[in-house]
């Protein structure tokens, strides 16, 4: 991950905030540019020009309006080729993991059910198991929530429309109900699931979006229930959804105000003592 305390090269830093402001809103003229940028007119034309020169910008002849340039999408192309979902979420899950002491999955949609692509086991006494390649259902798991809660409607309703099976008396198997729970996901940012899919674990999860603000994974993180409640469970959340943020960051999805937050910023997310285990 990028050092973010390091200092900005301004000219690169301006010139990146100009791109990002012709991919948010479209078309925009110099003068526009400027001042959202903060800088001068014919600053703002140098930048322009210059990444006019390089295919990242182009300008209309009639309006005079500059747009997003092909190599963009050269650029973005070369990312997707070579984007390894497990690679790229690795640092973030290890550090999440290493503060929390919790086991951390990063999981994807397959065929209707979640998948785990990777795993870093937390430090914790007691863990969960090695669920590499385990695909499990998607109303019962905090990933699978994760993904319902962000698909489009028309998605979910397909999801749902399956046969959902009651793996243990606390899983959710009413649509009202799980649909319920699901608003509740979109409005905090992350998911649970208690005692859902087995007696006893715990895991929570947010989803982490593309550079087109789909839903392209779910980092998870579960545990023993009895060390994943009250409030290190709401804790433990808020820190997941923050580092799946991070992880959307650098997938190439514009960055929210969480990004970069050390997971454990404003709450406590450490292991509970022994006692507790």
């Amino acid at each position: 991950m990028a050092d973010h305390d390091a200092p900005l090269i301004r000219s690169v830093d301006r010139a990146v905030t100009l791109l990002y402001l012709l991919a948010d809103g479209g078309p925009m003229r110099v003068t526009d540019l400027a001042r959202t940028v903060g800088i001068h007119k014919s600053t703002a034309s140098r930048l322009l020009s210059t990444l006019q020169a390089r295919g990242l910008a182009d300008q209309d002849p009639g309006s005079g309006t500059y747009r997003l340039g092909h190599g963009v999408v050269r650029l973005a192309g070369a990312v997707d080729h070579g984007f390894d979902l497990g690679s790229v979420s690795r640092p973030v899950c290890t550090r999440l993991a290493q503060e929390t002491g919790e086991t951390v999955n990063v999981v994807i949609l397959d065929d209707g059910r979640t998948m785990c692509i990777d795993q870093v086991i937390g430090s914790a006494s007691v863990t969960t198991i090695n669920w590499v390649g385990k695909r499990s259902p998607v109303h019962a798991t905090a990933s699978g929530k994760a993904f319902l809660a962000h698909v489009p409607p028309e998605e979910r309703r397909v999801l749902l429309s399956r046969r959902l099976d009651s793996l243990t008396p606390s899983t959710i198997t009413d649509v009202d109900v799980l649909e319920t729970d699901l608003a509740r996901v979109r409005e905090r940012g992350w998911a649970a699931s208690v005692d859902e899919q087995e007696d006893g674990l715990t895991s929570v999860a947010a989803p982490v979006l593309g550079p087109d603000g789909n839903v392209v994974a779910a980092l998870a993180l579960s545990g023993p229930s009895f060390r994943l409640a009250g409030e290190r469970l709401a804790a433990i959340g808020a820190a997941t959804a923050a580092a799946a943020d991070q992880i959307s960051h650098r997938t190439g999805h514009v960055r929210t105000e969480l990004a970069d937050q050390p997971v454990s910023a404003t709450t406590d997310v450490s292991r509970t003592g022994d006692a507790a285990s």
